[in-house]
């Protein structure tokens, strides 16, 4: 099969959720055996007029990669760019990435007649209390209608919760799928020397934003420092919470270390470092998450699986299908810090049991949560969007 996947504004190769996303999905379909041209960008924030003209091209790992530095916000710019390279490749079926912003490649498959699946990671359209949707209701609601319109274009929606997707959308179009993790990148051989971490050590992973829960996490790791718990709390990535975390975690100095921004290909070795790991959600923080529910598949959650790690994070689903309490790790409710502290302590009390759940995670991501599951169930739906299209 030969496969456009266009992500405007992600930058591949990258950090971002989106990158590693877009990485994974190109990387196991072309595994798979199929022909896969990706559209994306190397920055975010660059701006390069002569990419509107032609896209640098080349090859990447097992497929061809084509850079259109446009700033995310303008991603429908390179509409006529987008629409050139399928003419001259000729796919079979295109995937989008969506974003608000884009849908040059919904477009190009809809003029040339080719079977289209949109891949859904966000809300489509914003609960009335964020300032996008505000502006755009001032406006009389243009950002709405294109991002509906790229629904019904679409002949598929992936998406991990159908919620994502507006209710006059049919259920049927909609194909709800998981994203996953790398399983042989994530693995971790804790038999050798050097990689059991000499006291319990907790990680946390994510873009320190107020819904990743990191100054929870802090606070948390605090309790245990004053109970007198002897263990060290390990903080990956940045991002708008990065200094409050740090100033927070200043009065148990010592206990924290901050790795910062990281690159991904780092991330397995940190990982190793850790004997238990936590996602301390915070959906309060995020209206789209209240508006329709947990609608993240949190790639973090699945790493750290794959890192053989017992996870602790909060009881709601679909987090508590992934995770389930006692098994793969320990589940708490939302906001509640002294519980984050309480099943932490647990797993310190109790390695072997703590040891045991991180094997059993790192069983059930590879048995139901790896990319290579991922593809292949997208494999799947496209071909039989390629049937009932064709």
């Amino acid at each position: 099969m030969n496969i456009l996947y266009v992500a405007s504004g992600i930058p591949v190769p990258g950090t971002l959720g989106g990158s590693v996303h877009t990485l994974e999905v190109a990387r196991g379909l072309a595994q798979r055996g199929h022909t896969v041209d990706v559209v994306a960008c190397t920055r975010p924030d660059v701006f390069d007029v002569a990419a509107l003209l032609r896209p640098i091209s080349s090859r990447y790992d097992r497929f061809r990669l084509h850079h259109i530095d446009v700033p995310k916000t303008l991603a429908l710019l390179s509409a006529p760019v987008i629409m050139r390279l399928a003419r001259a490749l000729k796919p079979d079926i295109i995937i989008e990435r969506y974003y608000n912003f884009a849908g040059a490649g919904i477009l190009a498959a809809r003029r040339l007649g080719v079977p289209s699946i949109l891949e859904v990671n966000a809300l489509i359209v914003d609960p009335p209390v964020v300032l996008k949707r505000r502006l755009d209701d001032l406006l009389g609601g243009p950002m709405r209608r294109w991002a509906v319109a790229q629904c019904r274009m679409a002949d598929r929606i992936v998406t991990p919760l159908h919620t994502t997707v507006p209710p006059d959308i049919p259920r049927s179009r909609i194909v709800e799928l998981p994203w996953g993790a790398d399983v042989e990148r994530f693995c971790i051989d804790r038999s050798q020397e050097g990689t059991t971490p000499a006291l319990p050590t907790v990680v946390f992973l994510g873009s320190f934003r107020a819904w990743h829960g990191v100054l929870d996490a802090v606070r948390a790791g605090g309790l245990l420092i004053e109970q007198g718990r002897v263990c060290h709390f390990l903080l990956i990535g940045d991002g708008p919470q990065h200094a409050a975390a740090v100033r927070l975690a200043a009065r148990w100095q010592g206990h924290f270390t901050f790795t910062g921004a990281v690159p991904y290909d780092d991330v397995p070795s940190l990982l190793a470092r850790a004997s238990i790991a936590v996602a301390p959600f915070d959906t309060a923080a995020h209206p789209a998450l209240r508006a329709a529910g947990f609608f993240w598949s949190p790639l973090k959650v699945f790493e750290y699986m794959a890192a053989a790690l017992p996870v602790v994070t909060i009881d709601i689903p679909p987090l508590n299908q992934i995770v389930r309490h006692g098994s793969e790790g320990l589940l708490y409710p939302e906001g509640d810090v002294d519980a984050l502290a309480g099943a932490i302590a647990y797993l310190i009390d109790h390695p072997d049991e703590a040891r045991a759940m991180g094997e059993r995670g790192r069983a059930r991501v590879t048995a139901h949560f790896s990319w290579s599951r991922h593809c292949e169930a997208l494999e799947w739906v496209m071909e039989e969007t390629l049937k009932v299209e064709g």
